[in-house]
């Protein structure tokens, strides 16, 4: 019988036949019409294996679509109706107007934002306008097809189970989807780090009063302001350099393998929570594609994996995904604006939101050529809407549903070489960087991604005064609107207007290893450096964040040692190395021993006595595993004292782009700061009632069913490659849930069989749902630094002790 379940790669219709006869043990509790696709609908056939990980065989990619469409609802039907209400723009109407909106497709503060930008770009037909477009600008017909399929499955979920999540049972906001609603999730996604963010502002834009507008001499309106450049500057570099999204990924070439062949592990690091999460699963249909990894929720291919050839992964880019046009408005009508001189009208998109126990809300924005009119980067930093003077938003990634045939070029690539191959094709990364590796041994770096088109010489001739100090800064370009020669342009290569073809990119092909912790491209590889990107991707011979620095550390010394296997990836990724401890931590246990007295002055003042810490941060691991003393010490610590130091006199020894890696190093434990984060950390800890040599994971933990599991990992900040950004919560015990961090890790290789070589990680487990078996399981296994083996060729899910079958199918 199983030899038979084997045959099924050599067709679909062998695949459904041999499916029909498996055991009546593997096919317990399926109904009598389950057991049988639908001869005239959409279905699929899944096998579960353990920690409840589908294997979606089916004919086609309708068929596809429609099994993952189903099994994601299986899982996460909450988390997902949750998102299309987002997409339909009804959160007001269900949840409140001035409810949170809860950020998973949007960077909005408020349910009513959300709902009028969502609402406003349905009703604009944007997403169908956009699938409209015949591929490669628009999606393909295997996408449409995955498209179509998913939202059947979801709705054939909802019409033949029942709901037993506790966050939506029985909700009336639960309700059946159409392909435009997946596409507006995957276009949502692609935009989130560009108009996504600017949400709040977008909605709330609006023109000078009508008074001054309509008093007809420009002496009687408000004068332009420029924004202070250097607020500008850091909100910007705050807005886009903390994403609530991030990686680690590092690929190594054949020659520091045992084998020859390639190795990756991919460490993303993303919420926890919400519709930002992964799910695991794989994709097959037999003879035409075969697939296993992650995929963002409510997307319908794989957005990072492995297939028998090729495994890639992706980490948040430095690239800035939008940009600013500066417009000079009609003297009388500060809704029209000049470009060379001529008028044109901004368009009113005016827009109507039902409320829960209200009245319906209107209210009106303002688009131009370039995008939406914006008045703010942050609360505290506006950019003024005068009667002379607007910005307006431009992010290229709003018109991009591209990610999903990209992704499923990844799925099919039997090579590196293919990797890019789709990423030229269909050009749809948004925001992140690629890394791959391959079975024949090689590595691969590209930030092949949707950027506007901001040359630096476009942005030297065409940036505002403005712009002329946050573009070298950070990036953000702020053009001239009122000139027609500032326009973007295209590039040859580009698969649309205004955004950089491929040859553009920076990319790293088949160096030893190619390694990203969300730092520049420069530093992929420390011996070869990348070099002559524009300054919109990133920065060169720039100092390099703390995991940057460590992540490089390690991997090259791993490629140097080499005979490098997956278990070499699995002890990285659990390594929990502390850079910044083992930069500093010797250097701060001197230094306070050194305070007179034992004591130092917290920032409130006080005497602090601190002697009790100088032992145990001399005599802490350097690591974060649930087990280290001093850990949560000086964790703790470097938090105070990033706020306490300014970052120009925390080292000695200062940073030189001669030797990156390495500098700046030496903390200045003279700085007047240091002894007040010390005393701030140590009253901190004591105020909580935790002891200083208390283990990390008596205090770092999360809780699933009321058991309570230490989690292993750190900050970002401290330069850990598993991430964790727990919540400190004092009187709870300390760091407590975890809304952020490691998600969907893989350590892949190949040994010259036919099956890749795999072990994977969800950290959070498949499903929301408290009542899931598989609402806590792998999380148990990554509070115990444990993997679970990938079943991905017929034989090994096949031999599955957990092995379960469920024939799935559309029901007239």
């Amino acid at each position: 019988m199983r030899s038979r379940l084997r045959r099924l790669v050599l067709g679909a219709t062998a695949l459904f036949t041999a499916a029909s006869a498996l055991p009546a043990a593997a096919a317990s509790g399926q109904g009598r019409a389950e057991q049988h696709p639908s001869r005239d609908g959409l279905s699929a056939v899944i096998r579960y294996t353990e920690y409840g990980i589908p294997h979606i065989l089916a004919k086609n990619y309708a068929d596809l679509g429609f099994g993952t469409g189903w099994a994601q609802a299986s899982d996460e039907v909450c988390t997902l109706a949750d998102g299309f209400v987002t997409l339909r723009g009804e959160r007001s109407r269900y949840f409140g107007a001035g409810a949170a909106a809860g950020g998973a497709l949007s960077g909005a503060r408020t349910n009513l934002a959300s709902d009028l930008y969502f609402r406003g770009v349905r009703e604009t037909r944007t997403v169908e306008k956009l699938l409209a477009e015949p591929a490669p600008a628009g999606p393909s017909r295997e996408v449409r097809d995955m498209m179509r399929g998913w939202a059947a499955g979801y709705n054939a979920w909802l019409k033949q189970k029942k709901i037993t999540d506790p966050g939506c049972a029985s909700a009336s906001w639960v309700r059946p989807v159409t392909e435009l609603d997946v596409a507006a999730r995957g276009l949502a996604l692609a935009s989130i780090s560009g108009e996504g963010r600017f949400v709040d502002t977008i909605t709330a834009a609006r023109p000078p009063t009508e008074a001054g507008a309509a008093s007809g001499t420009p002496s009687s309106r408000p004068a332009a302001r420029t924004p202070d450049a250097k607020a500008v500057t850091k909100a910007a570099d705050e807005l886009w350099g903390d994403s609530g999204m991030g990686s680690n990924a590092v690929a190594f070439r054949g020659d520091t393998t045992a084998n020859g062949s390639g190795l990756l592990l991919g460490n993303p690091h993303y919420p926890w929570q919400g519709g930002r999460r992964f799910w695991q699963s794989q994709q097959t249909i037999p003879g035409e594609l075969n697939v296993s990894g992650g995929s963002l929720l409510g997307t319908p291919a794989i957005s990072i994996g492995f297939n028998a050839h090729v495994a890639w992964s992706h980490t948040v880019s430095t690239g800035i995904p939008a940009n600013f046009h500066q417009l000079a408005l009609d003297p009388a009508d500060p809704t029209t604006y000049l470009v060379d001189g001529e008028p044109e009208r901004m368009k009113k998109r005016t827009v109507t939101v039902a409320v829960k126990d209200g009245a319906p809300v209107t209210r009106t924005q303002w688009w131009t050529r370039f995008g939406p009119v914006v008045t703010s980067l942050n609360s505290q930093v506006p950019l003024p809407w005068t009667d002379t003077t607007a910005y307006a938003l431009h992010d290229p990634n709003a018109a991009n549903l591209r990610f999903a045939d990209t992704s499923l070029g990844f799925s099919k690539a039997r090579s590196t070489h293919d990797v890019l191959g789709s990423l030229t094709r269909h050009q749809g990364i948004p925001w992140v960087n690629t890394i791959a590796a391959d079975r024949a041994g090689h590595s691969l770096f590209t930030q092949s991604q949707v950027l506007p088109r901001i040359t630096d010489a476009l942005a030297q001739r065409c940036s505002t005064v403005l712009g002329r100090t946050t573009y070298p800064a950070s990036g953000i370009a702020i053009l001239d609107g009122s000139r027609g020669n500032c326009a973007l342009g295209s590039d040859p290569d580009a698969v649309a207007p205004g955004i950089f073809g491929p040859a553009r990119m920076p990319t790293l092909k088949d160096a030893p290893y190619v390694e990203n912790s969300n730092g520049t491209a420069w530093m992929t590889n420390a011996d070869r450096p990348i070099t002559g990107y524009e300054r919109v991707f990133g920065t060169v011979k720039t100092e390099l964040g703390m995991r940057t620095r460590g992540g490089i550390e390690d991997v090259a010394a791993m490629a140097d040692r080499g005979r490098l296997t997956v278990r070499d990836l699995q002890r990285q990724q659990f390594a929990n190395r502390v850079p910044a401890g083992d930069l500093t931590a010797t250097d701060v246990a001197r230094a306070c021993a050194a305070l007179p007295g034992g004591t130092a002055t917290g920032s409130d003042g006080e005497a602090v006595d601190v002697s009790g810490a100088c032992g145990v941060l001399a005599a802490w691991d350097r690591t974060m595993n649930t087990g280290s003393r001093g850990a949560l010490l000086f964790d703790r610590f470097w938090r105070k004292l990033e706020q306490a130091v300014p970052a120009a006199e925390a080292w000695k020894v200062p940073f030189s782009a001669a030797d990156p890696v390495r500098t700046p190093n030496t903390l200045n434990t003279d700085a007047p700061g240091f002894g007040v984060a010390l005393a701030d950390a140590v009253a901190e800890l004591r105020a909580a009632g935790i002891a200083l040599d208390a283990p990390l994971g008596a205090h770092q933990f999360v809780v699933r069913g009321g058991e309570r599991l230490p989690m292993p990992g750190g900050s970002g900040r401290i330069g850990v490659w598993n991430v964790l950004e727990p919540q400190w919560n004092a009187a709870g015990g300390g760091y407590t849930e975890v809304p952020f961090g490691s998600s969907h890790l893989q350590a892949v290789g190949w040994d010259g069989g036919r099956c890749p070589v795999a072990r994977t990680l969800l950290t959070y487990s498949q499903s929301s749902n408290p009542e899931s078996p598989h609402h806590a399981d792998q999380t148990r296994l990554f509070s115990a630094e444990k993997w679970v083996p990938s079943r991905f060729c017929e034989k090994d899910i096949l031999s599955s002790p957990k092995l379960k079958v469920v024939r799935v199918h559309e029901r007239r």
